[in-house]
């Protein structure tokens, strides 16, 4: 009884700490649908499909979408504390719904964005943990030797295999770079400090824009601290048209792949159309900086209903 009881005070602390942050920035909490009529196509994440008269509903992978259509619509500086669904992710540092922190600034890119974050995350855990940026490529360079703008798949998949790696059909050059990163690279980063990794792949931009300076990278970062991903960010994509061509790639992958393909979320696609302000934005997993913050090393030691409990 005592250990809930200290598990409810410290997320309490958390969320309460969380919305302070925001308050004496101005940026104000909004609240959009769980339920969605499409959902993202990326072919990495699985979102649980839900049966209604009105048609087929999506349970929301992020706020993401709706949040977007918000902004263009001229809301201003914004962030919300979501519950999120993620079909097939269940284990030590997953839960198929967990509680995220998702919010916008515009006018912001992606590297004053990270500046923000490493001083929430710092108040948030009452820390002035210092803070790290490195790029992806120096990342891989300095730990596997291996350039992952340019080795193609069949020199990948011989690094993993040579280090003991073997995924029965994995394929392509992404699967196998995020293999290497996950199991190489990441339990090494934000050792004691905040890590930024920033300059993602193109192949990898999901809704983030390409570096203008270098078009084989995206203006996309990444947050670890003590080995854990906290956080995913963006100088975020607005052209209608070009999100349009990746989200018709992704379902052309999940054909390919036999997965189900989704409908495009085209209220996006014309909020897009619209006009999206320039704008930066992250998504920042509560579970998992709860996790930190009490020093556990599993997710569902900070969840009440852990799935299949629940």
């Amino acid at each position: 009884m005592k250990k809930l009881r200290s598990l409810l005070e410290d997320r309490a602390r958390l969320l309460a700490a969380v919305r302070g942050f925001f308050a004496q920035r101005g940026v104000l909490e909004v609240v959009t649908p769980v339920l969605g009529r499409a959902a993202d196509p990326e072919p990495e994440i699985q979102p649980f499909r839900v049966a209604a008269p009105e048609g087929d509903r999506y349970l929301q992978t992020s706020p993401e979408f709706h949040m977007k259509r918000l902004l263009a619509a001229g809301s201003g500086p914004i962030y919300q504390i979501s519950h999120a669904f993620r079909a097939g992710e269940a284990g030590r540092r997953h839960n198929p719904e967990f509680l995220l922190l998702e919010w916008y600034w515009p006018g912001f890119d992606h590297f004053r964005l990270m500046d923000e974050v490493a001083d929430l995350v710092n108040q948030v855990l009452g820390r002035s943990l210092p803070v790290e940026r490195i790029a992806y490529r120096k990342l891989f360079l300095e730990h596997l030797d291996l350039d992952p703008l340019a080795a193609d798949e069949a020199t990948l998949a011989a690094t993993a295999r040579r280090l003991g790696f073997d995924v029965a059909g994995l394929s392509g050059r992404d699967a196998w770079l995020e293999l290497l990163m996950a199991m190489v690279i990441e339990p090494e980063l934000g050792r004691g400090r905040l890590t930024f990794v920033h300059g993602y792949p193109a192949s990898q931009a999901a809704l983030a824009r390409l570096d203008p300076d270098d078009p084989r990278v995206a203006r996309r970062f990444e947050l670890y601290l003590e080995g854990v991903e906290l956080a995913n960010g963006y100088h975020e994509l607005a052209d209608a048209a070009e999100q349009r061509a990746r989200f018709e790639a992704h379902n052309a992958e999940r054909r390919r792949r036999g997965l189900p393909v989704l409908p495009l979320d085209e209220a996006l696609l014309a909020a897009l159309a619209q006009g999206l302000p320039d704008c930066a934005g992250v998504a920042l997993g509560l579970d998992r900086l709860l996790m930190l913050s009490r020093g556990a090393d599993r997710l569902d030691a900070v969840l009440e209903f852990p799935w299949p409990l629940a």
